[in-house]
């Protein structure tokens, strides 16, 4: 099993998008029973709250079924439990690396890392725009799927 983790400020917009987007693309691909997905929040602002309304829109615009989720705020407790904790900007990545310890084995990703880039996923509760989320979620998806497969993980 590889065990994913996304993670964003409030786990409402972009970690909830991406669980639900790279959920669908790993189904797409026959290969739903090789992984657990699952998202988290570094904050405690949102804890207990279901995805964005934003999130929800354009996963239903695209025709991305909703991963059922409420935000739920990572700790150490979960570090054995996953394979790939993967951020959504840099400031999530520094507050990872102080959640997880330093991430002894090396499991903090930055999303978009995957796709050869160093940018941010575009974070919608600011910019109202979940339209470029979904374009960088797809991008950091497709880099990560291609990942795994090099790595013959997949």
């Amino acid at each position: 099993m590889i065990r994913v983790a996304f993670v964003c400020w409030g786990n409402i917009c972009r970690s909830t998008l991406s669980e639900s987007v790279f959920t669908y693309k790993v189904k797409e691909l026959g290969l739903e029973d090789q992984f657990v997905i699952d998202s988290f929040a570094t904050s405690t602002e949102e804890i207990g709250n279901p995805p964005h309304r934003g999130t929800v829109n354009k996963l239903r615009e695209v025709g991305i079924p909703l991963v059922p989720h409420r935000a739920k705020q990572i700790s150490f407790a979960d570090y054995n439990d996953f394979d790939y904790f993967i951020g959504m900007d840099e400031i999530n990545i520094k507050y990872l690396h102080r959640m997880l310890h330093g991430d002894p084995d090396g499991k903090v990703y930055k999303f978009l890392s995957f796709a050869g880039s160093d940018r941010d996923i575009a974070d919608p509760w600011y910019t109202g725009n979940f339209d470029v989320t979904y374009d960088d979620v797809m991008e950091g998806c497709r880099g990560f799927l291609m990942y795994l497969r090099e790595n013959g993980e997949i």
